[in-house]
């Protein structure tokens, strides 16, 4: 398996496993000039992101991914993510499509964190 794919994987499964237990946890998965764009509304900052994922109005969540494809992003060292894949939330037994794309920066440390964050429900 490709450096990149193992990476893209790692991640997600680190990312939804937060999510889906402590969404204040995915602070440091971001950085200060992260942004988020959530079914069209932009938040920068891991701050003001990670506000809104803890405002969502449900209490439980989990994340079943379906698919997720990674591609390298050599001029960055950077990783994009598409991941598709079904939400369950609270306890409705009938699951939500949702596609999410994520980009890692390799951040100073070495280290990859999220600098950009897209997500929509498939809805209609």
């Amino acid at each position: 398996m490709a450096a990149f794919q193992q990476v893209g994987e790692q991640f997600c499964q680190q990312y939804y496993q937060i999510f889906d237990t402590n969404r204040a946890g995915l602070a440091p998965l971001y950085g200060d000039q992260s942004m988020l764009t959530f079914e069209g509304e932009q938040f920068q900052g891991a701050a003001a992101i990670v506000q809104k994922l803890a405002s969502l109005p449900f209490q439980k969540v989990r994340h079943q991914i379906v698919k997720c494809d990674c591609h390298p992003n050599p001029s960055e060292n950077g990783v994009i993510i598409f991941v598709t894949g079904n939400l369950m939330v609270d306890d409705n037994q009938n699951p939500l499509k949702f596609a999410q794309v994520f980009y890692l920066k390799n951040g100073p440390t070495g280290s990859y964190f999220c600098q950009n964050d897209l997500f929509r429900l498939n809805i209609g």
